[in-house]
C-alpha cells in the first residue's frame, strides 16, 4: 500500500510542487493550505507522514505540532521552515515534530528524512505490538518455550528487567539472544525509551566508533555533515551490542569509559555528551575464548556482565520443538493463506533431529514445509540429509533416565510388592488429592547430603506420570495428552526430553 503524506502550506505553488514529487515516488498525498483543514484531514485519515510551514496563516507552528500529536501520537512530522525560524522549529522538534528542514527544500534529502519517519512509525506500531505480547497472560509470548531451562532464563528477565543492571546475553547462533534481550528492555521501565540495536560483526570495523559515537562535518573523509550515533539514539533507553567480541579492540577501551562515566565525545569533537542508557550485549562465543585470543579486554567482560544469561541450543531443549514449531505453523499458514497441519511423522522427524542452526533452522525449515505442503497437511519436513545426525532414542532400560519413583508411577503391582511404597487408596478429588500424593512424596525423599548432587525431583515425576500415561493409554499418544490436559506437541517433548518409548 502507498504511504500517505499531509502536505499543509500556504503556498499554493509549494504545495503543487511537493505534491507532484511525492507522486512520483508512489505517495498517496493529500494537501492543506492552512493549519485547521490539515487537523480536519487528520482526525478523518491515519497518515505515514506530515509534512507542514512553520508560519500558517491559522495555527502556530508549536500548536499544530502539538495538536496534529494529539490526534495522531504515531505519525511523524517534518517542519518546513524559511530562513530565521531556526529558533522556532528546533521549539517544534521538542514538542514533538521528528525534524526540520529549511526552504528552499532540496527533495532528495527531504525523502529521505521521509523514509526515516516513516520507519520510526513502523517501528512504534511493532514495539507497542510486542509489549502487548509480553504484557498478555503468556508472559514471554515473544520467547516461546515451557522447558526447565527457558523457564529459568524467564525468571531472571522478570527479576532483573526493572534494574539497570547490565546483561551480558550467551548462546549460539540461532538460539534467540535478540528475542530475550527485546523482552528484557520491554519488561523494563525504559520499555517507552529507544531499543538501539547495532551488530558488531555487520559493520567493517573502521565504520564502528563512527556509527557508536556519531560524527561531526568533516571529521574524516565522506563526513559531510553531523551525525547522530547509537548512543545518542539510545539515551533514555536501551543498547544491544550483539557480538561484541567482534568490536575492535582500539574501541573497547572508549565503550568501558562510556559505561564507568557516562559521557562519550562523539568523533571530531572534544566537546563531552551525557548519556543515560541500558546495555545489553551478547555473543555466540566464549568469552574467556575471546579474552584469550585477545578479541576482548577482560576488564570490559567484567564491566558488561554484571548478569549473565546463557541461552541454551535447541537441542538441549528438544521438549520445546514441538511448541516452536506450532508458533512457526501458525505464523506461516497466515502468511501465504495456507491451512495445514504436521503428520506424526513430521514430528518424530523434529524430535529426532539435531538442530545445528537453533530455532532459526527450525523457523525456515517450518516456513519451507507449509510452502511446499499440499492437501492441507505437512507429511515430512524436507531436513538436508547430509545434514541430519539424527538422534537415537535409546531404550528405557538402557538410558537409565527413569529414576525409581517414575518407574514405580507407571506400575503399582511393582510397588505393592515392594512392601506397599504407594499410599494406601486416597478418596480425593482436584487439589485434595495432588496435595496429599505430594506430601506423599515429599516425606519419602531422603534428606540431602553436603556436596551431593541435587536431583529435580519435578523431572521425574514428570517423566513418571508421562509413562504412567502412556502405559494406560496403551501407547496412544493422543489419549495421554487429553488425559494428562496437555497440548499433543508438548506430550512429544516430554516423551523426547526423558526418552520414553512410544509404547512405554
Amino acid at each position: 500500500m502507498a504511504n500517505k503524506a499531509l502536505l499543509i502550506d500556504d503556498d499554493g505553488a509549494t504545495l503543487e510542487l511537493m505534491k507532484f514529487q511525492l507522486d512520483a515516488e508512489g505517495f498517496d498525498v493529500t494537501v492543506a493550505d492552512n493549519g485547521q483543514k490539515g487537523l480536519e484531514f487528520i482526525k478523518e485519515k491515519d497518515f505515514d507522514i506530515i509534512l507542514t510551514d512553520l508560519n500558517l496563516p491559522d495555527i502556530g507552528g508549536i500548536e499544530m505540532v502539538q495538536r496534529s500529536k494529539e490526534m495522531s501520537p504515531d505519525t511523524e512530522i517534518i517542519m518546513v521552515t524559511g530562513y530565521g525560524s531556526v529558533e522556532k522549529a528546533i521549539e517544534a522538534t521538542k514538542a514533538g515534530a521528528f525534524y526540520y528542514v529549511e526552504k528552499p527544500v532540496e527533495f532528495e534529502e527531504l525523502l529521505v528524512l521521509i523514509e526515516k519517519a516513516i520507519e520510526r512509525k513502523q517501528q512504534t506500531k511493532e514495539i507497542r505490538e510486542l509489549r502487548g505480547k509480553l504484557s498478555s497472560p503468556s508472559s514471554y509470548q515473544g520467547v516461546i518455550g515451557g522447558s526447565r531451562s527457558m523457564q529459568d532464563i524467564y525468571e531472571i528477565i522478570e527479576s532483573v528487567a526493572e534494574s539497570d543492571a547490565n546483561i551480558f546475553i550467551l548462546g549460539e547462533s540461532g538460539t534467540g539472544k535478540e528475542v530475550v534481550a527485546n523482552a528484557i528492555h520491554y519488561k523494563s521501565h525504559r520499555s517507552k525509551k529507544p531499543f538501539v540495536k547495532l551488530n558488531c560483526s555487520a559493520l567493517p570495523k573502521e565504520l564502528i566508533e563512527s556509527e557508536l559515537f556519531g560524527h561531526k562535518k568533516g571529521a574524516f573523509t565522506g563526513a559531510t555533515g553531523d551525525k547522530d550515533g547509537y548512543l545518542a539514539r539510545a539515551n533514555g533507553g536501551s543498547l544491544l551490542l550483539d557480538e561484541i567480541g567482534e568490536m575492535p579492540v582500539s574501541l573497547q577501551p572508549k565503550l568501558l569509559r562510556v559505561l564507568q562515566e557516562r559521557i562519550y565525545y562523539t568523533v571530531g569533537s572534544d566537546k563531552p555528551q551525557e548519556v543515560d542508557f541500558r546495555l545489553i550485549s551478547s555473543t555466540n562465543r566464549n568469552p574467556f575464548d575471546a579474552i584469550a585470543d585477545g578479541n576482548l579486554r577482560e576488564d570490559l567482560y567484567y564491566r558488561i556482565n554484571t548478569i549473565e544469561m546463557k541461552i541454551p541450543p535447541l537441542r538441549e531443549r528438544m521438549e520445546d520443538v514441538p511448541m516452536l514449531a506450532e508458533h512457526f505453523l501458525q505464523i506461516y499458514t497466515e502468511k501465504y493463506n495456507k491451512s495445514c497441519d504436521f503428520s506424526e511423522r513430521a514430528y518424530d522427524q523434529m524430535l529426532n533431529y539435531n538442530w545445528r542452526g537453533n530455532v532459526r533452522e527450525l523457523q525456515h525449515v517450518i516456513e519451507r514445509a507449509v510452502l511446499l505442503s499440499k492437501n492441507g497437511r505437512i507429511i515430512e519436513l524436507n531436513i538436508p540429509q547430509n545434514f541430519s545426525n539424527p538422534i537415537s532414542l535409546a531404550s528405557i532400560s538402557k538410558s537409565g533416565m527413569l529414576s525409581s519413583a517414575a518407574a514405580a508411577a507407571g506400575s503399582q503391582t511393582s510397588a505393592e510388592r515392594h512392601g506397599g511404597f504407594f499410599p494406601p487408596q486416597i478418596n480425593l478429588d482436584g487439589d485434595a488429592l495432588f496435595s496429599e500424593v505430594g506430601k506423599f512424596i515429599v516425606e519419602k525423599l531422603p534428606e540431602p547430603e553436603d556436596g551431593a548432587d541435587q536431583k529435580d525431583i519435578f523431572d521425574s515425576l514428570e517423566s513418571g506420570i508421562v509413562t504412567a500415561a502412556l502405559r494406560r493409554t496403551n501407547g496412544n499418544k493422543q489419549a495421554a495428552a487429553n488425559l494428562l490436559g496437555l497440548y499433543r506437541p508438548r506430550l512429544y517433548g516430554m516423551i523426547k526430553r526423558h526418552n520414553i518409548e512410544e509404547k512405554a
